[in-house]
């Protein structure tokens, strides 16, 4: 575990403020304490500094992950973002994409989100601008959607609800107002990371 260096960092915020934009210093600089960056085997993982101090006593060896996980690098050295990163863009996200029910599982399952399943999108939203996802409900979703695997123990079976909200986040392949002219074809966001993936992905996630 070490500090991310300054290439590490600019990389980590450049993705991160494709989403929050200069909300990036509310990551930081909260009210229940002081929160940080640090990168553990490829992984960038925040945490508290008061997490920070119990962790540093533990040897590398032994420490699997600490804090959340908000993404890695690659061998090439690009940053990917998690989707265990979801929970802290949702609040300050700038851009928002609503799916249509029956392009929920779809987007669940990894795959774009096209113009026949989109049904809002925030005004003024630029081509290749970050966009949270979200289903026409009002009802925050992560939680919720962990709880019920464990409890259902859905073992390597993927069963998907609509009865949520926050389903992911992506990359706006239209403008807003393009959105507005497009094939329904089309495809309007390319999926970048779904909580399908705690379903899919439960043994590589931390």
């Amino acid at each position: 575990m070490r500090p991310l260096t300054e290439a590490e960092t600019r990389a980590v915020f450049d993705k991160l403020s494709r989403y929050i934009g200069e909300n990036i210093q509310l990551l930081v600089d909260r009210p229940d304490g002081t929160y940080c960056f640090r990168l553990h085997r490829d992984r960038v993982y925040y945490l508290s500094e008061k997490l920070l101090k119990v962790a540093t006593s533990i040897p590398r060896d032994n420490l699997v992950s600490l804090g959340t996980c908000f993404g890695k690098f690659t061998k090439s050295q690009k940053f990917r973002l998690s989707v265990t990163a979801l929970d802290y863009l949702a609040p300050y996200a700038k851009y928002k994409v609503w799916v249509k029910p029956g392009s929920e599982q779809s987007f669940l399952y990894g795959n774009h989100v096209l113009k026949s399943g989109l049904g809002r999108i925030t005004e003024n939203t630029a081509q290749y601008q970050g966009v949270v996802v979200y289903s026409m409900a009002d009802v925050p979703l992560v939680s919720g959607w962990q709880s019920r695997g464990a409890s259902q123990g859905w073992g390597g079976k993927l069963s998907l609800s609509s009865a949520s909200s926050l389903q992911g986040f992506g990359v706006a392949a239209k403008s807003t107002q393009e959105c507005r002219k497009v094939d329904p074809m089309a495809i309007v966001v390319f999926h970048q990371a779904d909580v399908g993936e705690y379903v899919r992905s439960e043994d590589t996630l931390t």
